[in-house]
C-alpha cells in the first residue's frame, strides 16, 4: 500500500512526519501521523496508538500533546490515525460535530448510509498496524494504545476487545460508558441501529465486565473541572465500578482544577507515555 508523505519535521531528535494513503477499509483517502525517534534510526521500536476525539484530525496530537520528547527519551514510535474517513459525500455526514465527519466513533458502522466508509474500528485495529509494520522500524509485538474523549473510548475498546493485542492502554477523559450518554447513544443509533444490545461490543464498560484475558493495567486521567463530566457524558465511576469488581487494575486519577482540553492532556502526557514504556519496553 502506497504512502505519500505530506510533511516532516525534525522533531526532539527524531521525526514527526505525516503520511496519506488510500484506506481500504475506509473506502478514502486517509491521513496519519507517525512520530519517530531518534532510536528508529537504527533500531526497530515498539508503537503508541493515539486515538483522538470529538472535530480532532491527526493534527491535534502532534502539534499540541508535547508527545514528542516523551517518545525521543523512550524509543517509542508513535501513530496519531485521523477521527473519521473524510470527504465520502454521504448525506449528512458534516451536518454535526458529534456525528459523522470527525466523529467515527471507532466503530465499524453496520447502518446505511454509514457502513461502506464507517469502519474505524477495522481501520485502527488492522489495517493501520500493517500498514505501519509493513513501511516504519516497529517490533509488531509491542504495541500499546492511548486516547483522549472518543479516542479514549477508542482505547479502552481496542484493549479490551483483543486481550493481549496491546501490552497497555491508557485515556484521558474517556468516554466510558458511551451506551449511557448522549454523545455515545447518538453515534451508536445512527451507526450501529437502534438494538442497543449490538452497541455492548463497543462499550468499555460493558467489555470489562466480561473481560477475561491477560492482566491489562489501566491508566485514566481525567480533569475534575472538565464540563463533559458534569454533563455525565463520560461516566468514569460506571467503568471504575466494573473494573474494581472484575479485579481489572485500574490507575485512575481526578485532576483538580483541568479540563477538556489539550492543555489537561499535554500537563500529563509523560507520566502516560512511562507508564506504555513500562509495558513496551519490558
Amino acid at each position: 500500500m502506497a504512502l505519500t508523505l505530506v510533511s516532516s519535521n525534525k522533531c526532539a531528535g527524531g521525526f514527526q512526519k505525516v503520511f496519506e494513503h488510500e484506506s481500504t477499509e475506509l473506502k478514502c483517502k486517509m491521513k496519519f501521523a507517525v512520530c519517530l525517534p531518534p532510536k528508529a534510526e537504527t533500531d526497530k521500536c515498539p508503537v503508541m496508538y493515539w486515538l483522538s476525539g470529538l472535530t480532532c484530525t491527526e493534527q491535534n496530537f502532534i502539534t499540541k500533546a508535547g508527545s514528542q520528547l516523551g517518545a525521543a527519551e523512550h524509543g517509542i514510535i508513535i501513530v496519531a490515525p485521523d477521527t473519521s474517513p473524510r470527504g465520502c459525500n454521504i448525506e449528512g455526514e458534516d451536518e454535526s460535530w458529534d456525528f459523522g465527519t470527525g466523529a467515527g466513533f471507532y466503530v465499524n458502522a453496520t447502518q446505511d448510509p454509514w457502513k461502506t466508509n464507517y469502519r474505524m474500528y477495522a481501520y485502527v485495529t488492522e489495517e493501520l498496524p500493517k500498514l505501519i509494520n509493513a513501511n516504519f522500524p516497529t517490533d509488531p509485538e509491542k504495541m500499546s494504545i492511548s486516547g483522549h474523549s472518543m479516542g479514549g473510548h477508542g482505547a479502552l475498546i481496542c484493549a479490551l476487545k483483543n486481550p493481549g493485542k496491546y501490552k497497555a492502554v491508557s485515556a484521558f477523559a474517556p468516554i466510558c460508558n458511551p451506551m449511557q450518554c448522549p454523545w455515545g447513544q447518538k453515534a451508536f443509533s445512527g451507526y450501529l441501529g437502534p438494538d442497543r444490545s449490538t452497541w455492548e461490543a463497543y462499550d468499555a464498560t460493558v467489555l470489562a465486565a466480561s473481560y477475561s484475558g491477560p492482566q491489562l493495567d489501566i491508566l485514566i486521567d481525567q480533569g475534575r473541572d472538565d464540563q463533559f463530566l458534569s454533563a455525565s457524558q463520560l461516566l468514569p465511576d460506571n467503568l471504575i465500578a466494573v473494573c474494581s469488581e472484575k479485579k481489572i487494575p485500574v490507575v485512575f486519577r481526578l485532576q483538580p482544577g483541568y479540563d477538556h482540553s489539550y492543555f489537561f492532556i499535554y500537563s500529563f502526557m509523560n507520566d502516560h507515555i512511562k507508564h506504555h514504556a513500562k509495558y513496551l519496553n519490558a
